[in-house]
């Protein structure tokens, strides 16, 4: 009987160890997948997370090339902008040149009489005036006369030379003059120095310092000065006006202005 049962105890002892060990190999194969299940995810986020950055680096990239493209932009807008601006400043020129060229026409038509009446002008205030250098004066009129029939000559040129006459003409009333002339005096010829002081006074003296005269243009002659007067003055102030003496107040004819 105690035989019978330790059969029987040691029949089920081995049926037990026989359970557990199989229980244990699978436990250790079921860790083991678990394991294996677990490298994979490891694996699958290893690779997921380098996935994520690429693409982080890729989205930084293709926003700093959008940031630097959107800058582009706006520079090719302010540029673009001033162009509009200078494109439409250069329409309105042209449409300026337009108009005037279109006058041009009318202007070149108009210059030639203006020309001419500013020379009939300037011929009847010679006449009135001072008669200095009047060879000179009247010479250069003719000369831009001849100009204007010349088909070599345009409007524009006559225009100016006209210009030029006018500018000799003022310069005329500044500074002093000295210069050999011949005049007549009672009907006879004189061989005199001539002073001229601006247009404020026309002075001759002959030339060896016995006769001294002024002209009058009220009288349209000249009148004889006292020598005592003005015979010395008036020499020096012709070597002053050929830069032979050095200036100095002197004691003229001058003529008192007339009230308006």
């Amino acid at each position: 009987m105690t035989i019978t049962r330790l059969k029987t105890l040691l029949g089920a002892a081995t049926i037990a160890a026989s359970f557990m060990g199989g229980a244990a190999v699978a436990n250790a194969d079921s860790l083991e997948a678990i394991m294996q299940v677990g490298k994979e995810r490891t694996a699958e986020a290893r690779a997921s997370q380098t996935k994520i950055d690429r693409l982080a680096d890729e989205t930084r990239d293709l926003l700093a090339d959008y940031k630097t493209v959107m800058k582009q932009v706006e520079g090719l807008r302010v540029y673009n902008a001033r162009l509009d601006r200078q494109i439409a400043n250069q329409e309105r020129r042209i449409a300026d040149i337009d108009q005037s060229i279109s006058n041009a026409a009318i202007i070149q038509r108009q210059i030639p009489p203006l020309v001419t009446r500013m020379l009939d002008g300037l011929d009847q205030f010679i006449d009135l005036d001072m008669p200095f250098d009047l060879d000179t004066r009247k010479g250069n009129i003719e000369a831009v006369r001849a100009n204007l029939d010349r088909s070599d000559v345009t409007s524009a040129e006559a225009f100016r030379q006209v210009l030029e006459l006018y500018s000799i003409e003022l310069q005329y009333g500044r500074g002093i003059e000295s210069y050999s002339d011949t005049i007549q005096v009672d009907g006879a010829s004189r061989e005199v120095d001539m002073l001229r002081i601006g247009r404020v006074a026309l002075i001759a003296q002959t030339t060896d310092g016995a006769e001294t005269l002024a002209w009058n243009n009220d009288n349209d002659d000249w009148e004889t000065l006292s020598s005592a007067d003005y015979s010395a003055a008036v020499r020096k102030a012709v070597r002053i006006a050929k830069k032979q003496a050095t200036i100095e107040l002197l004691n003229m004819p001058i003529a008192a202005p007339e009230a308006n």
